[in-house]
């Protein structure tokens, strides 16, 4: 079960990457729990607050924006100036983007997280939860995956985000800086955008004939994103676990194809589902079975999963069917 609800009033909150699909659920939850919050968005002459323009009436100017880059040290140390958590969430993540752009995901990834630990050092930052990922577990070589299991580097994302945690771990190790490194297993629901498969069928069954998706073989392990960001505030005001690398995941997988047919059938159509080559990952490269192992979360933090799968589908169904004009259901987004 996940802990009571936080009472966070008082306590001084940064979130970068506030503008992304988890970020911006993060930041609605701080803000009920009372939390003094700032929001870190990248920075663009569009002024654009990317996912935080769908926070809910209730939490709309009720936190901070400021706009800039993680991968400019200089920027993130004024960011964090009287700051008592980060929740460090800003990264790239698109897996095939980074066949194409990998030493972006360096400068963003591994450099960006290293000026975020820099500043919480030099600033005496109390905690800094620091967001890895799935993947660099590779594919499974046993399951359920815990936090011991080898990191394998099957794509440039997934080898910055070993760098990036390398990094965090290092600071809390060399400085004694109060990381706590999250690694949440696949994440869904409202705000998601259309890199991720989820919202890539979705979007696909309410326009087209055809599901055209890559290997629908690999097996996910798929989290509610409230759930997930449950996992956040845990891990922002859990006493003792400085330094710890604490999974958050179901510890059910389910296939890609599986997941199609699940879709379709709550959207109530029949379609057919193609596994098309070109947004296939290379073979070496394919992560083919993610199933995380939870127990340390709910041991150190009295976190799990609350959010039925079904229901988390149906809530991703309705928002992108209102939304459907944000997406490009013809158009493979890397």
């Amino acid at each position: 079960m996940h802990s009571p609800t936080q009472d966070l009033t008082g306590q001084k909150y940064l979130v970068t990457g506030a503008g992304g699909f988890i970020g911006s659920h993060l930041v609605e939850a701080l803000v009920r729990a009372g939390a003094d919050v700032t929001a870190m968005v990248r920075y663009g002459s569009a002024s654009s607050w990317g996912n935080l323009e769908f926070v809910s009436d209730d939490v709309k100017g009720e936190f901070r924006v400021v706009a800039g880059n993680i991968d400019d040290g200089d920027f993130v140390m004024h960011a964090m100036q009287g700051i008592d958590v980060v929740c460090h969430l800003a990264a790239l993540i698109a897996i095939p983007y980074s066949y194409v752009a990998p030493r972006s995901y360096v400068r963003t990834n591994v450099e960006g997280t290293l000026n975020v630990v820099e500043a919480a050092r030099r600033l005496s930052v109390r905690r800094v939860v620091h967001t890895s990922t799935s993947e660099v577990y590779g594919t499974a070589i046993r399951v359920p995956i815990d936090e011991e299991h080898p990191l394998q580097g099957q794509s440039p994302y997934s080898a910055s985000k070993i760098g990036a945690d390398k990094i965090a771990e290092s600071y809390y190790r060399s400085f004694d800086t109060g990381v706590v490194t999250l690694r949440p297993f696949n994440t869904f629901g409202p705000r998601q955008s259309a890199r991720a498969f989820i919202p890539t069928i979705i979007s696909q069954a309410l326009t087209q004939d055809v599901i055209k998706l890559g290997s629908l073989t690999p097996e996910r392990d798929m989290t509610f994103v409230t759930d997930t960001v449950a996992g956040f505030v845990a891990a922002s005001v859990t006493p003792g676990i400085e330094g710890r690398t604490i999974n958050l995941g179901t510890g059910s997988t389910f296939t890609i194809g599986h997941f199609a047919e699940r879709i379709l059938k709550l959207m109530g159509v029949e379609k057919e589902i193609v596994a098309d080559s070109a947004r296939m990952r290379p073979d070496k490269s394919e992560v083919l079975k993610l199933v995380s192992d939870n127990s340390l979360a709910a041991k150190l933090m009295g976190w799990s999963p609350q959010v039925d799968l079904d229901e988390g589908l149906r809530q991703s169904i309705d928002f992108i069917r209102r939304n459907i004009h944000l997406y490009r259901p013809t158009v493979y987004t890397v």
